[in-house]
């Protein structure tokens, strides 16, 4: 079973009625994927937080990091806007991307945030920021099939 068609089996059975964890992970292809959410049907999901970490490191090493952000950016086309690169810090080993656009609604800015380690691991989450105000983490929806194409198109980023 791939990573993707193990994912969309544990979401078809997964209904969780408050902010839970959905943790699995897929030893073929060496990566562990945490889904965090707060409502989840037969087609979506509405999501906080989307997280990989590699569980081992394979036969090849990862490239490196700017290659893999770079391949993050051209990959990954399911969210509502496409994500760029915006900085790597070499120092702490992680690469920045952002909605290359976001979404804007009155005074409000809604953008997704990917954070990418040297060593694979990959957070994803939603922001929205009103003008000089600090930015706060708000819900996403996804269907099962485009959630499952993201975590695929972030692993195969490494």
């Amino acid at each position: 079973m791939t990573l993707d068609e193990l994912l969309l089996q544990k979401l078809n059975s997964w209904r969780p009625h408050e902010r839970q964890a959905l943790s699995l992970e897929h030893a073929d292809s060496g990566w562990r994927v945490e889904v965090q959410a707060d409502a989840v049907d037969t087609i979506g999901c509405r999501l906080w937080e989307v997280l990989l970490t590699r569980t081992h490191a394979g036969d090849a090493s990862l490239p490196a990091l700017k290659e893999q952000a770079e391949r993050i950016a051209g990959r990954v086309t399911g969210l509502l806007e496409p994500l760029r690169l915006v900085e790597i810090d070499a120092e702490r080993g992680l690469a920045q991307l952002r909605s290359e656009a976001p979404a804007r609604q009155g005074e409000s800015a809604r953008y997704y945030e990917v954070e990418r380690h040297a060593d694979g691991r990959t957070r994803l989450v939603r922001y929205q920021a009103a003008n000089g105000s600090k930015r706060e983490a708000v819900a996403f929806t996804l269907t099962h099939e485009a959630l499952a194409k993201l975590v695929c198109d972030l692993a195969a980023a490494s």
